[in-house]
């Protein structure tokens, strides 16, 4: 059931201006000094343009503009609202904090308890480390072989490496380098929050591409392709939310779809990396501009942000480029740390370990969820599909468990919540699953 927004009055009182560049000016100040909260709707155009005296010609071109800068979003029957996270900074935070008595399964976090941890790395690092100037700053060779190595392990085609400082920080500086304002750009449905928001920011157009458990669907890649995406945004592996995993049947039927796109940008978030048990079946090669982006927040800590690059020439070297315009390059303190956590045999036991908890996790509550109509194949997370995810989150946290909207991911997709089992004591799977069962017994009573 989509969620209703109604603009108050209160809403309609911080939006000023006569014109358009100082209407869209007003509604980003409200948000960033919290006028107007995240999913707040805004006026329709014809009631703010009467409210401000201006035609509704004026507070439609507002509206695209603020649009375009990914600060607002249409929904629908539900109107225009402020997105969930809009790319502004709000001056005290817009983060949701769990009451204390709530299990907190909604943040997607990997469990603390199971991180690896840097201090004695650092410690070693810090005895031998020389100083950087800013003409020897850039990807270590050392840690690009050992790179490769993992790559070429795991079947990502031979291609030009490079470090970026994260995955999203990789997604974004591919986009970049050859997409402009307006194109389009394929992505899962549900996907990941980041992404869609990244996307809107960037001034791109999302196309959704409907997701089982072996992937984006065929039909629905299809359907994005013939749309005239510029690029595919793909998850091979624990795909955040929906846990799916891009199997080998279903990436060879994916790849020859887009051989018949060659050029389009393919870009695959690896974020899982050593954490999946599942072996990845990489899209890469399938089209002449591609990268494989893997990140190191979820096995080793979300502090570590550093993500290896491998893809074609002139993708990477536009990376690589953009960065020389900005941050630079990703501080080769943290990258010795990398190659230290990458060769250390206990890291690579502890995140083994970590591995095993986090799918014995997230399988034991899909187990007590029963027939109940869950995914989660990989990853740390579990999707559960409900007829209203407002009423469900809301009575989840009443039972003292904070779940997410599956708001937050989806584009088009029907409702549904996403379950964060990274800390989820297996002992506690049957008390969350018979409160979601409860609670979605009850929404289907009331709607009938």
């Amino acid at each position: 059931m989509a969620v209703q927004y109604q603009p108050s009055a209160e809403t309609a009182a911080v939006i000023s201006g006569a014109t358009a560049a100082e209407i869209a000016t007003s509604v980003e100040a409200a948000v960033r000094t919290g006028g107007l909260d995240p999913g707040a709707a805004l006026p329709p155009v014809r009631t703010l343009a009467a409210t401000l005296g201006v035609s509704p010609a004026t507070v439609a071109a507002a509206y695209r503009v603020l649009r375009g800068r990914g600060l607002i979003e249409t929904a629908g029957r539900a109107g225009t609202r402020v997105r969930a996270r809009p790319p502004v900074a709000h001056r005290t935070g817009h983060a949701l904090g769990v009451p204390e008595g709530v299990v907190d399964l909604a943040s997607g976090a990997p469990d603390a308890d199971l991180l690896p941890g840097f201090a004695r790395h650092l410690i070693k690092l810090s005895r031998n480390m020389p100083p950087i100037n800013y003409g020897a700053g850039g990807p270590l060779p050392q840690l690009l072989h050992l790179a490769g190595e993992r790559f070429a392990a795991d079947g990502v085609p031979d291609g030009r490496l490079t470090v970026t400082g994260g995955a999203l920080d990789g997604i974004e500086r591919a986009l970049v380098a050859h997409l402009r304002p307006g194109d389009r750009v394929a992505v899962e449905d549900p996907g990941w929050a980041n992404l869609l928001d990244l996307v809107a920011a960037l001034g791109l157009t999302a196309v959704p591409v409907p997701v089982d458990d072996e992937g984006p669907t065929e039909d629905g890649l299809s359907a994005a392709l013939s749309s005239g995406v510029a690029a595919l945004v793909v998850t091979g592996r624990a795909q955040n939310p929906t846990g799916a995993f891009v199997t080998r049947g279903r990436a060879l039927a994916l790849r020859r779809r887009l051989m018949q796109y060659r050029s389009i940008l393919v870009l695959e978030d690896d974020h899982a990396a050593e954490l999946a048990h599942e072996r990845p079946h990489p899209l890469a090669g399938a089209t002449d501009s591609w990268a494989y982006i893997r990140s190191l927040s979820k096995p080793y800590g979300p502090d570590l942000r550093v993500a290896t690059v491998a893809g074609d020439e002139t993708t990477v070297a536009r990376i690589e480029g953009r960065m020389r315009f900005g941050t630079g390059w990703v501080s080769t303190v943290l990258q010795r740390l990398v190659i230290e956590l990458w060769r250390d045999p206990e890291t690579k036991g502890l995140v083994r370990r970590a591995r095993d908890r986090y799918a014995e996790r997230r399988q034991a509550l899909r187990d007590a969820l029963g027939g109940m109509p869950a995914r989660g194949v990989s990853g740390i997370n579990v999707w559960v599909p409900v007829a209203d995810e407002t009423s469900m989150v809301a009575g989840l946290r009443e039972d003292g468990f904070a779940v997410a909207p599956g708001a937050m991911y989806r584009l088009v997709s029907p409702s549904a919540i996403r379950i964060t089992t990274a800390a989820l004591d297996p002992r506690d799977a049957p008390r969350v699953a018979e409160a979601v069962l409860r609670r979605a017994a009850g929404t289907i009573q009331r709607q009938v």
